[in-house]
């Protein structure tokens, strides 16, 4: 075979791949995903759903319900400890991966009976992990919802040194991947301290902030995430001082503590 045969031969193989790589791609786009309208009046409905007041903008709801039509929906999922009306599920289905103290007892949340710490130690349990929990942002976004919130990343600071700030981080980086291949924005929920490092390692896109002006923490949220902070305040006092503080920069409301649905018992909602 002559040399321009070759030449002619090799030409045509390499714009064939180029061909099937560039149509292989064009099959398999990679997702996108928004976040949440920065500033906008949102509604926090962890306790039952109901219809948004027409000024909100943005609702967040736990996985098991529906968006809200015409809204932007915030998925709620116990990323870090169990709900405690699953906690049976998981000590029947699950139970190595709970995390259990040196005397084999369950590590439980002492403000949140039933909610028992998940084992995010080991690379090889968040994975196992990522698969249940992923599972349910993947059903996330099967509902229709715009991004989704994992409670309580803070949990190693109740585990009683068995869990470390980077474990817990590791595994939210891991949710952060599988929420962003959903098309799902994902936000930082607790231990606004390290808001730099997690935004940094994890990935987040926004924070949803329970508390912060309690705590004197808003600050870490603010100067890591900006306008793209939404802020829940359970005390009259508290919400007041917030709106003071902060109220023309960010979305500041105020909830009852059960986040119970409008028109039950001890409902509150307020915004700035």
């Amino acid at each position: 075979m002559s040399a321009i045969r070759r030449l002619v031969l090799l030409t045509s193989a390499v714009v064939l791949i180029s061909q099937t790589t560039a149509l292989a791609g064009a099959r398999t786009p990679a997702r996108t995903y928004s976040t949440p309208p920065a500033n906008a009046r949102f509604d926090y409905q962890l306790g039952g759903s109901y219809r948004p007041v027409r000024s909100v903008r943005i609702v967040d709801r736990d996985r098991t319900s529906h968006p809200a039509s015409g809204r932007y929906n915030i998925c709620y999922v116990n990323g870090f400890q169990t709900q405690d009306y699953q906690a049976k599920w998981w000590q029947e289905h699950h139970s190595d991966l709970l995390l259990h103290d040196a005397n084999g007892n369950l590590v439980e949340d002492p403000n949140w009976p039933g909610e028992y710490l998940l084992d995010t130690s080991t690379a090889a349990k968040r994975q196992r992990l990522l698969a249940i929990i992923g599972g349910w942002i993947d059903g996330c976004a099967a509902k229709g919802f715009d991004a989704t919130e994992p409670d309580n990343l803070d949990s190693n600071s109740r585990s009683h040194h068995l869990l470390t700030a980077a474990d817990n981080l590791a595994f939210a980086a891991l949710l952060a991947t599988r929420a962003h291949d959903d098309g799902l924005a994902i936000g930082q929920k607790n231990d606004a301290e390290i808001s730099a490092r997690a935004r940094r390692t994890a990935h987040f896109d926004f924070a949803i902030a329970e508390s912060c002006q309690v705590y004197s923490e808003c600050r870490y949220y603010l100067k890591n995430y900006g306008a793209e902070v939404f802020e829940i305040e359970y005390g009259g006092a508290s919400f007041r001082a917030a709106c003071r503080a902060r109220g023309g920069r960010i979305s500041v409301i105020r909830r009852d503590r059960d986040v119970v649905a409008r028109g039950k018992p001890g409902y509150v909602y307020e915004a700035c």
